[in-house]
């Protein structure tokens, strides 16, 4: 068999297979994959990145962004007396905005930050940070009527913790086999000087980096990961280690076979290039906060965009995480110091970037499998839906918010049962504003973000960036 012919079948092999694992979940999903391949190649000449920091668990929006004009603070009180934020605790951290968010009705409503999201407060105040009210996995817009009658498609297992961060991340439940990350990845891979260096996780696995084409490159918060026996010598011999290497690299004619011994190049070549140009890489100077891993992910990341010219990569999109966001219980106990880790963590990361001149390059957003009940449980929150996340860097149109501010009311507009907000805004536009600002076209969006199509157009761009 020619390797022409080698090739031609070692691609079609992946591609069924990736398709039949999707088929197995929802079939029309696979339709769209076939879909995303033909989307066009994009060609940049700046450098762009985005960041997403995932929140791993459902974070607890209502003490995260808190209600803090007086009719809506009261409010959120009342739905969760044992757990709710102060009022006279929160005056250090009201956010003020250019223009004041309105909810549903056209009044005005004021957010407080939770005191320990302070460190991010200056970069709302500088114009780098915005706010994104009641986001969350939607089909199509969607009233209460709607969802209490069951009338339009809703996001499959809503509340379930490992679907909806696959939702989150790719717009498909459980067992999808492209994120959307990966699928921005796909545009821009060919245009980057090594496309290995694309998309990039420091977390682990994640589908939301999975692409059509693009692969994620999974690196620890020290560097890349060498394969064990050719980081050292093995046993203590160099020809072993050698030895070992011609082993896993030399060419193979089965087709599985062949694709191992691809992948274990290519990660052996990458390897070799990201370290000896992270040793090259400028010395960032910013304090990242001690003992915090969110922080390391980020440093890691700051890292990996200093790098970016020698690589050169012209587009690229990192994962990091953080767990422990299922607040069931411990909620006052333990969700402050989640986000006092979040805040230092990513108000560092900010500040790295402005040291190395590419603030406006780099864009971060949070992600969370769901907001969870405004109600409590006495000791926490359960399983929510819509929730409030933030966007900061300095491209981001900042010190405002963006989307409906949410009633806070017990069974009120936005209240699907116990403070479960109805999101007004969908991951769709979020994921298709990231799109468009780092340069894919309204016709590759609608390939990337298959339920992008369900909104108006002029609603498909939130504007944030």
């Amino acid at each position: 068999m020619s390797s022409k012919s080698v090739n031609a079948s070692r691609r079609a092999f992946l591609q069924r297979a990736s398709a039949l694992s999707v088929a197995g979940v929802a079939a029309p999903w696979a339709l769209n994959l076939a879909a995303i391949a033909e989307a066009s190649a994009a060609n940049a000449t700046d450098y762009k990145a985005i960041v997403c920091v995932f929140l791993y668990g459902g974070n607890d929006y209502g003490n995260t962004l808190i209600p803090y004009d007086a009719s809506s603070y009261s409010s959120y009180y009342n739905l969760r007396p044992t757990l709710a934020y102060a009022r006279n605790s929160l005056s250090g951290t009201v956010l003020t905005p250019a223009t004041a968010p309105l909810d549903r009705s056209g009044f005005a409503r004021q957010y407080a930050l939770a005191p320990e999201l302070a460190p991010l407060l200056p970069i709302f105040n500088a114009g780098k940070m915005g706010v994104l009210l009641n986001v969350g996995t939607l089909i199509q817009p969607t009233t209460k009527l709607q969802y209490t009658n069951k009338t339009v498609p809703l996001p499959p297992k809503l509340f379930s913790h490992n679907d909806q961060q696959s939702v989150w991340q790719s717009s498909a439940p459980e067992g999808a086999a492209s994120g959307w990350g990966g699928r921005i990845g796909d545009l821009f891979e060919a245009g980057n000087g090594n496309a290995t260096f694309t998309c990039i996780n420091v977390s682990g696995n994640a589908v939301f980096l999975s692409g059509n084409t693009a692969v994620q490159y999974q690196v620890s918060t020290t560097g890349s990961v060498p394969l064990a026996g050719l980081h050292a010598p093995l046993f203590g011999s160099a020809a072993c280690s050698a030895a070992l290497q011609t082993l896993i690299t030399q060419p193979r004619t089965h087709l599985l076979e062949s694709e191992y011994t691809r992948v274990s190049k290519r990660s052996i070549d990458a390897n070799q290039v990201l370290t000896s140009a992270l040793a090259g890489a400028p010395a960032i100077t910013t304090p990242f906060p001690d003992k915090n891993n969110l922080g390391d992910q980020l440093k890691m990341v700051a890292r990996m965009i200093a790098t970016a010219g020698t690589l050169g990569a012209k587009r690229q999109v990192f994962f990091v995480s953080m767990g422990g966001f299922d607040t069931h219980d411990g909620l006052v106990s333990v969700h402050p110091g989640l986000l006092k880790s979040v805040a230092d963590a990513t108000a560092a990361f900010y500040a790295a970037t402005v040291e190395l001149g590419l603030a406006d390059k780099v864009t971060t957003f949070t992600a969370s499998d769901f907001g969870r009940t405004l109600s409590g449980n006495n000791d926490g929150s359960d399983h929510g839906w819509g929730s409030m996340h933030f966007m900061l860097g300095g491209a981001v149109k900042g010190q405002r918010y963006y989307g409906v501010a949410p009633i806070v009311a017990s069974d009120g507009p936005d209240d699907v049962g116990q403070g479960r907000l109805l999101p007004t805004t969908s991951v769709d536009q979020y994921a298709a504003t990231l799109g468009k600002w780092m340069g894919a076209s309204s016709s590759d969006l609608l390939s990337l973000l298959p339920d992008l199509s369900n909104y108006n157009i002029s609603a498909r761009n939130l504007g944030f960036v």
